[in-house]
């Protein structure tokens, strides 16, 4: 047998490396907004579960801090009803009558200081008198983003950024709402924070499947000379929603599917399908290979925005069967809105890679179904040896990678059919998560705040990253707002949006694969 040379490298081994182990500490969690919608359906009954789960220790506290005058007692019962309402799973009335003693409650206005040395006194005598080191913080940030800098800014004032307390914090988007407004809310985040303290949230990163792409590519070499532009005809990613914008029509009406789901969601999948391998499985290693794609998407100028690029707003139509109304006819919607409510691209990322290989993407409201896939397809065989039918394309083999509904990595590939003479046909060799691993289902904010506690920030968006993002989709959101479109609606719900998302990438010879 043949020995290999052992390679002297921290990070390029033979051997297997000691992977980082995480471990969760006690902790103490203060949420502005606690009272908030977003605490409710989402934040207590994530803790709750983790703490039903045994996963977080029993030295914690949560602080929530909001501007709606109650008592604790009144506080803890509001979200016992929420856990009970909002969770998926059944409701311990020991388990939480124990988890409620580790929740407290601040009403106080954001602006006073003396509300804030008021959470200092809070924080002390929630946290764990045994702790010898500093109390381990967790801020977060659930309120609206106008209000983030101007907590941000107290917290650094009453020296609980970096001084009295180890603190983290976590923010959730948009971070900022172009690239000069992102960059002045990094330079306020990063006065008082430092960059590995700051934990700003994308929700697609904590998906298992998306963090399962970095795994499936660098762990296996059956696909690693296929990855580039040698033998990838085209790479789609459709992020489709059949759900309308629900109450966020005011939210909706500034954002838009760019700001919504193309800057953040959209533009990390690109990231992570494409990045080069990291030089080690860290946080920072994984996030600067996704920076440098960001860094390679191809810039638009007008004509190429004009000719390659397709917004769309769905008017009323069916879902499932049931009628639903066309998004002017939405809460909180102007009845002339030309907010796109769609979006279809072609992207190139200009690296050795994927030079001159399209990335097809699309995202929308009330869609067909709602589904994210990210598919690769492979160029086609050069020799058409098999089949009569000239006119009728040969089934190219197709990588791909779902996210969800369904968790699953396919692979489609051709086989003759039984009996018959010459004739091709398609089937998929599947992989699904749930049928293989049996595995309760951690859902996505329980992750997050886990990766959080554990201190993890692979998931989690660095500021030259979003900044990069907003670089790319900041001259189409330009564009549109100085060519309003004459034809809104121009889809109907329940369809897959507009004809011209269909012509974008039939004039091509190709069709979308999710369909």
């Amino acid at each position: 047998m043949e020995k290999y040379e052992e390679i002297d490298s921290r990070y390029l081994q033979t051997c297997d490396i000691p992977v980082e182990e995480f471990k969760v500490e006690g902790f103490t969690m203060v949420i502005f907004g606690g009272a908030g919608d977003l605490s409710k359906r989402m934040l207590l009954p994530s803790v709750f579960h983790l703490f039903a789960d045994g996963v977080i220790p029993g030295e914690f506290g949560i602080i929530a801090f909001d501007k709606v005058k109650m008592t604790e007692e009144r506080y803890r019962n509001m979200m016992k009803e929420a856990v009970r309402n909002f969770s998926s799973e059944s409701f311990d009335e020991k388990t939480w009558s124990s988890f409620s003693k580790r929740l407290f409650y601040l009403a106080g206005d954001f602006k006073k200081d003396e509300n804030f040395k008021e959470l200092i006194r809070k924080v002390k005598k929630v946290s764990s008198p045994k702790r010898k080191e500093k109390i381990e913080i967790i801020f977060y940030m659930s309120v609206p983003p106008q209000v983030t800098p101007l907590i941000v800014d107290k917290l650094e004032h009453h020296n609980l950024s970096r001084g009295v307390f180890q603190t983290k914090l976590i923010v959730e988007k948009p971070f900022g709402w172009d690239r000069a407004s992102a960059i002045e809310l990094n330079s306020i985040l990063t006065k008082s924070f430092n960059e590995n303290q700051i934990f700003r949230i994308d929700h697609y990163l904590s998906k298992e499947p998306v963090r399962n792409i970095v795994f499936f590519r660098f762990s296996n070499n059956t696909f690693e000379h296929l990855w580039n532009r040698r033998y990838m005809d085209n790479v789609q990613i459709t992020v489709a929603e059949d759900i309308g914008i629900e109450s966020r029509g005011a939210f909706y009406e500034k954002a838009g599917v760019v700001r919504d789901v193309v800057q953040n969601h959209l533009l990390q999948l690109i990231g992570m399908v494409a990045m080069e391998p990291p030089i080690g499985f860290t946080a920072e290693f994984i996030r600067d290979e996704k920076l440098k794609i960001f860094r390679c998407i191809r810039p638009m100028d007008d004509k190429f925005i004009d000719k390659y690029v397709v917004r769309g707003q769905y008017g009323p139509g069916k879902i499932r069967g049931k009628d639903v109304p066309g998004y002017r006819s939405e809460e909180d919607v102007s009845k002339d809105s030309i907010t796109p409510t769609f979006f279809a691209a072609k992207f190139f990322v200009d690296n050795w890679r994927w030079a001159g290989v399209p990335f097809y993407v699309r995202a929308g409201k009330r869609l067909n179904k709602r589904i994210t896939e990210i598919s690769l397809q492979l160029k086609s065989v050069p020799l058409r040896l098999f089949g009569r039918t000239c006119d009728v394309p040969q089934e190219a083999n197709i990588l791909t990678l779902s996210i969800q509904p369904d968790e699953r990595i396919s692979l489609r590939f051709g086989v003759k059919y039984p009996y018959g003479r010459d004739k091709i046909y398609p089937v998929n060799m599947v992989f699904n998560y749930h049928t293989t691993f049996k595995l309760k289902q951690h859902p996505v904010y329980e992750q997050l705040l886990l990766d959080c506690m554990k201190g993890d920030l692979t998931p989690f968006v660095r500021q030259d990253a979003v900044e990069s993002a907003w670089e790319t989709v900041d001259p189409i959101i330009a564009r549109w707002e100085n060519m309003p479109p004459k034809n809104f609606p121009n889809y109907a719900a329940g369809t897959w949006g507009p004809r011209e998302a269909d012509v974008l990438i039939k004039r091509e010879g190709r069709r979308w694969i999710t369909a």
